[in-house]
């Protein structure tokens, strides 16, 4: 895009009139790419979209196309739509060039690399925007092996943008491109930071660098330093959607939940309706585990885009409420329509998950069989691809346990007043620990034991160090006769009681201890002996561990 110092020549040798029309356009304009760069994308069409009916000029048409193709799921078909459009303005509008190569690209034909490059020859360097939008255009689809050819173009943009003011979209970017080599290297990270520095003191909204800057330390996984430069983009800017959408990444790398949560509600609330933003933070409440806001943001919007990403997600949410028939009817739609480079491993894994929940309530032994096969092969693709969308062999447990908790099994539950006020509390501050608290307890007076685990964890997301939570979601599945996912429970609370505690917790580590002991007695008997021992370590009176301890010494 043009810099308004850019226009100055221009400016100085017309009229009045000219000058205000230019600075305005261009004031304009960056009004629309401040708006895409903030995740607010409907209102980014909207300006550009009126910059054409003022002025139906190639790089207009251009700027709109791109707002199509830089959005969370590219739409390639509007993009493409306004580059030939800009083309029909003027054929010769390499900006309008890269556009349709960059959509190419972005749908998985790499010959699309080359295009790019002779419309850099054949612009000889004169327009320090065509190397812009060359090295955004790898930076977007062209992986980490063209990285190198992104910085190339970013660099020679700068050099030949400084007379008139490099913009700094020209650095953050630049320091973007570096991130996309994937690698350790220190160096790496520096030159992204480097160019991350000198974005930072001509950027008009700060908050942009310094959500960069926080993700570049989190990738170096220094979450200390992640945090400060996150805190410094919203204190800089409260309305910067994309620091809480980088907050919430920080917030469910740390299992804090109830905290991810309310960062994607400001999330939310300052992007925009755009469907597509709308879609996009659908997926982020899904990834936090928030079933219920994910299904909420899909629903609204579901209708309204066409990308197919829509059943993906809709796939996920149905095998998370056990709906399995119409989990794989909506994940084959999407591999039915999605272009193949966007169907992952964990896509997969999904469907193997799905064929497992399939077999289980499968009558006919054959069919069960081939299900039960389908599986295993499925699976086996997203962990060989080292995929960690989902815990596949956690969620086997679950689906061959009958698969976990659902909302509907807990508001199928009994209720109690007392839940209810609970309730309340809790959706008036879901980071309130004392009202999860009481919520579990309310759950466990009333024998609603679903209820029980999905508040106890809720609570683990809050305190993942708190060990109770996971004992009292043992002692819940037990009561639901879930005895393979209350063994999971009990594996996580003895690992997270600290030395120092265990002297006030040594009956629940015995009967811990014990539980896990019993349960893996006849598949794991080394092990079930080494927990026994323990268990009596703890509590030498129990005749069920006393007795389970006699026959694993045998």
């Amino acid at each position: 895009m043009k810099d308004i110092m850019n226009l100055s020549k221009k400016i100085a040798f017309g009229a009045a009139v000219g000058f205000f029309s230019n600075f305005a356009f261009a004031q304009t304009l960056q009004d629309g790419v401040a708006n895409a760069d903030s995740h607010k994308y409907a209102k980014a069409k909207e300006v550009f979209t009126e910059m054409i009916a003022k002025s139906p000029t190639a790089d207009n048409f251009f700027y709109l196309g791109n707002a199509y193709l830089t959005q969370f799921e590219p739409n390639f078909e509007m993009a493409q739509e306004n580059f030939n459009k800009g083309l029909a303005e003027d054929k010769k509008s390499n900006l309008n060039k890269i556009g349709l190569a960059s959509a190419k690209l972005g749908k998985g034909d790499k010959s699309a690399i080359t295009e790019i490059q002779n419309i850099v020859k054949d612009s000889r360097d004169k327009d320090a925007e065509v190397l812009y939008r060359a090295a955004e255009a790898l930076t977007l689809f062209g992986g980490p092996q063209n990285a190198d050819l992104a910085i190339d173009y970013l660099n020679r943009a700068i050099d030949k943008s400084q007379k008139g003011g490099t913009p700094a979209y020209y650095y953050y970017t630049l320091g973007d491109a570096y991130r996309l080599k994937l690698t350790n290297s220190p160096q790496v990270a520096g030159s992204a930071m480097t160019a991350y520095d000198k974005a930072l003191p001509i950027a008009k909204n700060k908050a942009s660098v310094y959500t960069r800057i926080g993700t570049l330390w989190m990738q170096a996984q220094q979450w200390q330093k992640a945090k400060e430069s996150i805190e410094r983009a919203i204190a800089s800017d409260s309305t910067y959607a994309p620091a809480y959408k980088a907050k919430a990444g920080y917030d469910i790398k740390y299992q804090q939940n109830a905290l991810a949560t309310q960062d994607l509600v400001n999330y939310a609330k300052y992007a925009d309706e755009d469907p597509d933003t709308q879609l996009e933070i659908s997926k982020l409440f899904f990834t936090n585990e928030d079933y219920g806001n994910s299904k909420m943001y899909l629903d609204k919007v579901f209708d309204k885009v066409n990308d197919p990403i829509k059943y993906k997600l809709r796939s996920y949410l149905l095998y998370a409420d056990h709906d399995y028939d119409n989990a794989k009817m909506n994940m084959d739609q999407f591999i039915s329509k999605a272009e193949k480079s966007r169907v992952q491993p964990a896509d997969q894994g999904l469907l193997g998950l799905i064929a497992a929940g399939l077999a289980q309530k499968e009558t006919d032994a054959t069919k069960k069989a081939a299900y039960m096969l389908e599986s295993q092969q499925k699976i086996a693709i997203a962990k060989a691809a080292k995929d960690e969308t989902l815990n596949w062999d956690e969620e086997l447990v679950k689906i061959k346990s009958g698969g976990g908790v659902t909302q509907a099994a807990v508001d199928e539950g009994p209720t109690t007043p007392e839940i209810d006020a609970a309730k309340v509390e809790v959706a008036a501050n879901p980071q309130d620990t004392n009202a999860l608290f009481k919520l579990a307890n309310a759950y466990q007076a009333a024998k609603n034991y679903n209820g029980e685990i999905q508040a106890w964890k809720k609570m683990s997301g809050l305190l993942p160090d708190w060990a109770p939570a996971y004992y009292s979601q043992g002692i819940a599945y037990q009561q639901l006769k879930n005895y393979e996912l209350g063994n999971i429970a009990f594996e996580k609370y003895v690992s997270v009681v600290k030395p120092t505690e265990e002297a006030t917790n040594k009956q629940a580590l015995a009967y811990a201890y014990y539980s896990i002991a019993s349960y893996i007695k006849d598949k794991d008997p080394v092990k079930a002996k080494e927990y026994i021992d323990r268990s009596v370590m703890f509590d030498s009176t129990s005749p069920n561990a006393v007795k389970l301890k006699e026959q694993l010494d045998k």
